[in-house]
């Protein structure tokens, strides 16, 4: 486990070079619940370097050095990634093994590399990431290009306010993350990987680093194929594939500009293969089981299932395993148990960048395309619930200011607009008035200049809420 040297450029773009201990979670789960612990949130606010998400969301407001376990349980019909977690963990290679595991290994590497990538796209996985691309058409594009060396990268920076499904996946089933690594890089032709890991989870580095090196001695990881485990050092950008392959490299983690596409040119300019956490940890399933038995599961054009992670605001937070296709309101109401105070303004499912979905439309299926519909984004899976305490003025206000925060600065809309979209939802909190011609304007180049999915993604989020709460958002201007 090691943070990498990094140009003297890079060095001003993270902010958490203070240890996290005393620290609280300024992140928008912990915004959502801000009333239940007025202290904690008073600190966040106070903190001169905003920390986004501890990854705590269901025991909001979070701090640092208060850590309970979650509720977790299993709404699916079989369980493909929470198995182990459910059980408390398995942090021994040989526990793994009599559990069961590294079977889908075996059967992997007895695999031509083809017969596994067609299982991959058989199967209908798409990333748990946020944009929800085939994963078998990334596999397909790595395994074509002609290179002598191509990477596997695991982006674990779970940096979306709201999500902390990678975190656990992380801690309690560290060896299903390395095996679902092995039959990836078999699958594309890949000969060393890298974790990326958020500074936010020392529990799940810990554990990583020591996973690794247990897999390392039982001759699972070695000259053949090899995972190294590098730490962050706070940056939500670098979520975006391309900024994580900068951060690796030790530059300025900043968009790239594409065409290439990472599958040809990605990390250190060879073919790279990335996925999220979640993605990854369904492939060993998906090989023991079979492609047609999870196709089977989900529904639509989402297959499988997926985790989402539910707030405090809700009367059971937690973390759950479901079946893509439930109702959304049954997220709310069977799986949350509805809210424990208040009534429910509306409901932000997969992150910052995603809609807030009103009560009205809460009988929408999740799934990729039946959110997109709506305005929304099944995203990474963190579902957020805001109760009628808080103002829609102050969820834009406070969705802004993180966009603002963690702007790469790298274009102008993002970098300029957000801190100025901000500052007028502030003000429309104490009272101001927005100019709509000015708002317009700004949510407009965002939407249409943004090099990456930050930029486009607040803009998004902000026509959404316009469609959604049409009452409230004009109550902005007047």
């Amino acid at each position: 486990m090691r943070v990498l040297p990094r140009h003297l450029a890079a060095h001003t773009f993270y902010h958490l070079a203070e240890p996290l201990a005393g620290r609280c979670c300024r992140g928008l789960a912990c915004f959502a619940a801000r009333a239940d612990a007025p202290v904690r949130w008073s600190a966040a606010e106070r903190d001169r370097s905003s920390l986004y998400c501890l990854g705590k969301c269901y025991a909001g407001p979070s701090a640092a050095d208060h850590d309970p376990r979650p509720h977790i349980e299993v709404h699916s019909r079989q369980a493909v990634l929470l198995g182990n977690v459910l059980t408390g963990g398995v942090h021994r290679l040989a526990d793994y093994v009599t559990r069961g595991g590294g079977t889908a290994r075996q059967r992997a590497m007895a695999m031509a590399p083809e017969e596994l990538r067609r299982a991959v796209e058989m199967s209908g996985l798409r990333g748990r990431g946020g944009a929800g691309f085939p994963a078998g058409k990334k596999w397909q594009a790595v395994a074509a290009q002609p290179a002598d060396r191509k990477y596997l990268v695991v982006n674990a920076d779970e940096g979306d306010p709201g999500a902390f499904s990678d975190r656990f996946l992380l801690e309690d089933d560290p060896f299903r993350v390395l095996e679902a690594m092995i039959i990836a890089a078999h699958g594309v032709g890949a000969g060393q990987g890298y974790i990326y890991l958020r500074k936010e989870y020392p529990l799940a580095g810990a554990r990583l680093a020591d996973a690794i090196e247990q897999a390392r001695r039982a001759g699972w990881l070695g000259e053949r194929f090899d995972v190294e485990l590098v730490i962050g050092a706070g940056s939500y950008l670098c979520g975006e594939e391309t900024a994580l392959l900068n951060a690796l490299e030790g530059r300025r983690p900043e968009v790239r500009l594409r065409p290439p596409q990472i599958s040809e040119y990605g990390l250190f300019g060879a073919p790279t293969l990335l996925h999220n956490v979640e993605t990854l940890c369904a492939l060993p399933w998906i090989v023991e089981h079979g492609a047609v038995a999870y196709a089977a599961l989900g529904f639509s054009s989402s297959r499988g299932t997926k985790l989402l992670s539910l707030n405090s605001l809700f009367s059971r937070p937690g973390l759950y395993e479901v079946e893509f296709g439930l109702p959304l309101f049954e997220v709310v109401d069977k799986l949350g148990g509805g809210l424990r105070r208040g009534r429910l303004k509306g409901v932000m499912v997969g992150g910052p960048l995603a809609g807030i979905v009103p009560p009205r439309l809460l009988d929408t299926p999740l799934g990729y395309e039946e959110m997109q519909a709506i305005g929304c984004a099944v995203g990474h899976g963190g579902v957020i619930a805001f109760a009628d305490d808080t103002p829609l003025a102050a969820i834009l206000a406070e969705v802004f200011r993180f966009g603002a925060s963690e702007s790469c600065g790298k274009c102008t809309p993002c970098q300029r607009g957000t801190p100025q979209l901000a500052a007028m939802f502030e003000a429309a909190m104490e009272g101001g008035r927005i100019e709509p011609g000015r708002c317009a304007d700004l949510l407009d180049a965002l939407g249409a200049a943004s090099l990456c999915g930050h930029g486009r993604g607040l803009a998004e989020f902000a026509r959404a809420v316009q469609t959604h709460f049409p009452e409230e958002w004009k109550a902005c201007f007047s």
